[in-house]
């Protein structure tokens, strides 16, 4: 083959090339324009049928009897402390297994751990519902504790998994001048590498609050048969936003199904808030444990 022939042969590989970049990258951008038009018709449509049902009293008032006009403020403290005391819960433990996955255990067992907890993370929320409800609710009614129980059987998994990806990114220089100074490893990892993943950390907290916020499937089996009326007690069952919007949507009325709607969009508005808290803290965190700032 001469020279000439080499040369086309090669602009003509190029070509094809650039003509595969173009279309592959046209098609990235649609698919990442789809997912915010879905993301912004979903908003919208919420925030068009719920906007009108949105007022200072509707988050202030408890849900109304016989007909009464209210609110979800009973629905919005309650969600607080089953999601506040499943967070309690979970933080702990999905910590301390990601410490032992990153940290302490061998490669075959990390492995197998990580694993379970992707396993975990796809496990319907309903199963975990049906779960609690034959192991604690059965025997025993519903309750806040075992509403929090079940929410925090789906925390576990992300907060581990996201902490096991910030430790990763810890430099291992750091444990090694911690160990050549002669520190323990246990208190290497609790004095020198965990002060610097606490903002990992934080992220796959707020990302866990903000998924397990929204799941209704877990609290219909543990925490639903509630009264209208504001309550802290958790050994009782305590109304939730999830729970509310259900109720609403399934009433005939039409005011309570605009109010279902309503509920809808503070949920949406926490989660969403929750989502760009999380993001910058992730942003500031890799800044940090990278260098930069």
């Amino acid at each position: 083959m001469s020279a000439n022939e080499q040369l086309l042969l090669r602009s003509g590989s190029l070509r094809r090339r650039r003509i595969v970049e173009k279309v592959v990258a046209v098609i990235a951008t649609l698919s990442a324009l789809l997912a915010v038009g879905m993301l912004a018709l979903v908003i919208g449509s919420v925030a068009t049928k719920g906007a009108s049902s949105l007022s200072w009293d509707f988050l202030t008032k408890p849900r109304g009897l016989f007909g009464e006009k209210g609110g979800i403020a009973d629905a919005i403290i309650g969600s607080g402390i089953i999601v506040g005391i499943a967070t309690l819960i979970a933080v702990p433990i999905g910590v301390l297994v990601a410490i032992y996955v990153s940290e302490f255990a061998s490669k075959g067992i990390a492995t197998f751990v990580r694993v379970v907890l992707d396993v975990m993370n796809g496990i319907p929320a309903i199963v975990v519902g049906i779960f609690v409800f034959g192991v604690i609710v059965v025997g025993r009614g519903q309750s806040a504790l075992a509403g929090s129980f079940a929410l925090s059987i789906l925390m576990i998994p992300l907060i581990a998994r996201a902490t096991q990806e910030i430790l990763a990114l810890v430099p291992g220089s750091l444990r090694e001048a911690s160990l050549a100074l002669g520190v323990s490893r246990w208190r290497t990892v609790f004095s020198v590498v965990l002060p610097t993943t606490i903002g990992g950390i934080v992220t796959g907290t707020v990302l866990a609050v903000a998924r397990v916020a929204g799941e209704t499937a877990p609290l219909l089996f543990t925490s639903s048969i509630t009264a209208n009326a504001i309550n802290t007690n958790v050994s009782e069952a305590l109304p939730s936003i999830p729970v509310a919007i259900f109720t609403f949507s399934e009433s005939p009325d039409p005011a309570d199904q605009a109010n279902g709607w309503a509920a809808a969009l503070v949920l949406i508005s926490f989660v969403l808030v929750a989502s760009i808290i999380a993001r910058a803290l992730a942003d500031r965190s890799r800044r940090k444990l990278s260098g930069g700032r």
